[in-house]
């Protein structure tokens, strides 16, 4: 016999974020039977609608909380199509560990055990049992569990490469293609005076008027909140024309174009659009500063890695479903 050793030190996932073991399940005791019957044949394992109900419960009360009629429907189907498949995948996984003649030793999962009782009961093992009890599990079947959930952890790590290497062209293509990852958010500190046009009282001509007399006191000295609570007609003139900060599409694309270029301290010119007439200064602004390719290659590199060992076990799963016999029903 061969060993998979250092199992729990695997970072991966078990299958998918689906995968409940059984003491999280309880809050779901509730749930309506389902008559059982065959989901799927995996070679010679056979999956039953019980084990899609009891990976999907947990997100089915989700689903029903959030919606009703046909799209509720619509999104069960979709979330236990997606329950087998992690069944299926799960059940290849196994599988495979066992034509490998993998073994998970009987210590291994004994302290798996341990960790349990030791962070979810604090060390009382009369309660884990208990609780295991309450929900019509043996130690044995719970013990079972852990060791399936082992395995597929084990044989996801096994067949990632140890040390990948990204080339650093891929890091410099990432690094162009996704720019705004690494770009802190653009904000600016604006302050506004908008005077309407009442274009359909024929008054246009007078109120851009008033709009160059005050661009012209503001360019003489007059604070800017005050003229604000003079003459602007928006919703923050009582506050002095002040926006607070904001970000790129708060505006429209016109006013945020002038907003954005403002150098601090800057008074716009008038800027018309929609029949009216702005000024807009800006009080401060911070982000928008991109940090350099040598500060976020670490990172970069990091997340390739990550994307390259998912690949591979995707990869992997894959041509052990073109290998299998797998029939849903």
């Amino acid at each position: 016999m061969r060993y998979i050793i250092r199992p729990l030190a695997i970072a991966f996932l078990v299958v998918s974020g689906l995968v409940m073991p059984p003491l999280c399940r309880a809050a779901f005791a509730a749930e309506p039977q389902v008559v059982d019957g065959i989901a799927a044949v995996v070679n010679k394992d056979v999956i039953t609608y019980s084990e899609v109900r009891s990976l999907s419960a947990p997100r089915e009360k989700l689903l029903r909380s959030q919606y009703t009629g046909e799209e509720l429907e619509k999104q069960l189907k979709q979330l236990r199509e997606a329950a087998l498949k992690d069944l299926v995948d799960r059940r290849l996984i196994i599988q495979a560990f066992k034509k490998e003649s993998y073994q998970i030793p009987d210590h291994y999962v004994d302290e798996r055990v341990h960790e349990i009782i030791q962070e979810s009961f604090g060390g009382d093992r009369n309660t884990f049992i208990k609780t295991l009890e309450a929900q019509n599990y043996t130690l044995g079947e719970f013990k079972k569990f852990e060791t399936e959930r082992m395995i597929v952890q084990a044989m996801r790590g096994k067949n990632v490469k140890r040390n990948l290497i990204i080339s650093p062209v891929k890091i410099e293509e990432y690094y162009k293609n996704h720019r705004d990852e690494f770009t802190a958010r653009e904000q600016i500190k604006l302050r506004m005076i908008m005077i309407p046009g009442h274009a359909e009282t024929g008054n246009s001509a007078a109120q851009k008027a008033m709009a160059e007399e005050v661009l012209g006191k503001l360019a003489s000295g007059a604070e800017f909140d005050r003229m604000a609570q003079i003459y602007s007609e928006d919703s923050t003139r009582e506050l002095g024309g002040d926006w607070g900060w904001i970000e790129r599409k708060t505006l429209a694309a016109p006013l945020e174009k002038v907003a954005f270029n403002l150098p601090v301290g800057r008074i716009s010119r008038i800027v018309e659009f929609g029949g009216n007439y702005y000024i807009l200064k800006v009080d401060d602004k911070h982000g928008g500063a991109t940090r350099s390719l040598a500060e976020v290659r670490p990172e970069i590199e990091k997340k390739l890695i990550q994307l390259e060992a998912q690949n591979l076990q995707e990869r992997w799963i894959a041509s052990l479903r073109s290998k299998a016999y797998i029939r849903t029903f």
